[in-house]
């Protein structure tokens, strides 16, 4: 027994000198909060906190766009590390994203401060015992080896720091929906393995000067429902916000202008689902992106992230149980409404105030152009009230379907919703059923590309019932599931950041056959012969419309698309609905 307890000390004199030779300080203390870690720098300073603390490892989860890997390091006081152990076990659980724009590195450095602090400290081992924390060091892997030190022109520091875009040149904080990068399909995969209750997104920002060094971009709370919304605007934000307040941290939120004083008031940023947040919480996350103010010193931004981590950690520790117990009454919620709002506007007969510590703005000439410029003067702070428009309500609402089938060609489609957990069947045999499909009557598309695409806009459609033949192998989703909202948000063509809208169904945009005027025109004179109706529309509309009447191919065509050899996919959209 004597030699047990010998080796046992021995063991841990060796482990606690192994610990004193090992430098954990990062790249940023030694530098006196000039310099930000590189990614390989900051991988290899994870690596030696999970080689040395047990409570502590990385995991490579797929691949990105740059080649190299996506990592996940997990903290767990009970040194498991297998996610369905862990989603069994019940923990409350954090997962923290960094770097999206290497650009803004302050959640990167702030993490590995928290993390060593958080795993060095026996007192605080055992108060966060019941919550796991998940940090992906760095996200965007391809920005952040583009390293430079002016691509950041307004950015006060560090000295050096990744770019905007990522290998293939895409904003990845524009991707969760459409997911074109390795990245977006390795964090999905992060995502739904880890099921976090809280997700915070660190970024940095500047949209006009003030004397906030951290703001805050809470999820919007409206379109999270009763039970998830109101306790995310009711009590979270409030809790985090007292908390940093207790540390002399003042926050506002986001500070939604660009280019015009903040002092008139301003609207809370809406987070579509191609944002980090308007993703996750697709699945009753509570999400949050804290953007700190890129004037300030690198230093103290980086301190004000580091305590937002600590003060949500906290939080989370508090209200873990109340947390998962909302976020399950919120998935009920979802399935039990009868309707869906897929598309918002602010509303303007609710607001809140804000007592904002900006500094006045005036405009003066521009020693540049010599036109009137905005100038903020740093010399007169000014603390006042202002108007925030934080709530929003639907503008526009669908009938929730009971089910969605979905035709085995459009496997691009099919493979997003596997990847995102969501459930389906497929058809044993080929069935004929009475479905509603959508007709597309308008939708406006940008003239210049945007992140990979062309979006579509203003889209604008028609229901129609219509018996449709599915064959063996098409996909019946049902949403009675976890999954309903990302179903909804995806497949609703007229929603904000619908698989439609990016483009993913544009070969229904175009007609695919047609007809050679000289050989349709007695074909024509039939069909008109035969149809009393269409050649009362049809002359109705050469006496109503001069263009028409003098354009003899949009004749023909109006006659073709409204007879028998018009084709039937053209502008139908293929993802059919089960009222």
């Amino acid at each position: 027994m004597k030699k047990l307890v010998v080796l046992f000390y021995c063991i841990g004199l060796l482990k606690l000198n192994a610990q004193n030779s090992i430098d954990f300080t990062t790249i940023f203390e030694k530098s006196d909060g000039l310099e930000s870690a590189t990614y390989a720098e900051t991988i290899d300073f994870y690596q030696k906190l999970a080689d040395f603390y047990p409570e502590i490892e990385i995991k490579e989860m797929g691949k990105t766009d740059s080649g190299f890997p996506l990592h996940i390091v997990i903290f767990n006081t009970d040194k498991e590390f297998d996610f369905k152990k862990i989603k069994e076990s019940g923990k409350s659980t954090l997962l923290i994203n960094n770097g999206i724009h290497p650009g803004e590195p302050d959640g990167i450095d702030a993490s590995m401060m928290f993390l060593r602090d958080l795993v060095q400290n026996k007192k605080l081992l055992k108060q966060y015992q019941n919550t796991v924390i998940f940090i992906i060091p760095v996200y965007n892997i391809g920005g952040a080896l583009n390293r430079n030190s002016t691509t950041r022109a307004n950015q006060n520091g560090p000295k050096e720091y990744g770019f905007r875009g990522n290998a293939r040149n895409f904003d990845l904080n524009r991707d969760f929906i459409k997911s074109d990068t390795k990245n977006t399909l390795a964090f999905t995969e992060i995502f739904h393995q880890t099921n976090p209750d809280i997700f915070i997104d660190t970024h940095v920002s500047n949209g006009a000067d003030y004397q906030y060094s951290l703001t805050h971009l809470f999820t919007q709370h409206n379109k999270l429902g009763k039970q998830l919304g109101s306790y995310l605007h009711e009590k979270m934000m409030p809790d985090i916000i007292d908390d940093l307040n207790k540390k002399n941290i003042p926050v506002t939120p986001y500070v939604n202008v660009f280019n015009a004083p903040p002092d008139g008031g301003f609207s809370q940023y809406f987070d579509s689902p191609r944002y980090s947040t308007g993703y996750t919480t697709l699945f009753n996350t509570l999400g949050v992106m804290i953007e700190t103010h890129m004037l300030k010193p690198y230093p103290k931004r980086v301190q004000v992230t580091y305590e937002f981590l600590w003060s949500s950690l906290q939080f989370l520790n508090n209200n873990g149980k109340e947390i998962k117990l909302k976020r399950a009454l919120a998935n009920q919620e979802f399935q039990n409404e009868n309707t869906y709002p897929i598309q918002w506007k602010i509303d303007s007969t609710k607001t809140s105030k804000l007592q904002f510590k900006g500094y006045e703005a005036v405009y003066k000439k521009s020693e540049v152009t010599g036109l009137d410029r905005l100038f903020y003067d740093q010399t007169k702070p000014f603390e006042k009230e202002i108007t925030y428009y934080n709530y929003f309500k639907p503008s526009k609402e669908i009938e929730i379907p009971m089910a969605y089938i979905i035709p085995q060609g459009w496997w691009n489609v099919i493979e997003l919703l596997k990847i995102n957990k969501i459930e389906m069947k497929q058809f044993e045999k080929d069935t004929t059923l009475i479905v509603e499909s959508y007709q597309i009557v308008d939708y406006k598309s940008r003239t210049k590309p945007y992140e990979g695409h062309f979006p579509h806009y203003q889209i604008k459609t028609n229901i129609i019932k219509k018996e449709v033949k599915f064959f063996k192998g098409d996909y019946y989703i049902s949403t009675k599931q976890n999954g309903i909202r990302y179903l909804l948000e995806t497949l609703e063509p007229e929603a904000s950041d619908s698989f439609l809208s990016w483009n993913f169904f544009d070969s229904i945009l175009q007609e695919k056959e047609g007809f050679s005027p000289y050989v349709f025109e007695e074909t024509a004179k039939e069909i008109l012969r035969a149809n009393n109706q269409l050649n009362i529309d049809f002359e109705h509309k050469k006496n109503t419309d001069e263009s028409f009447r003098k354009n003899a191919f949009a004749q023909l065509y109006f006659i073709y698309k409204n007879s028998e050899f018009a084709e039937n996919s053209f502008l139908i959209y293929p993802i059919y609905r089960i009222p």
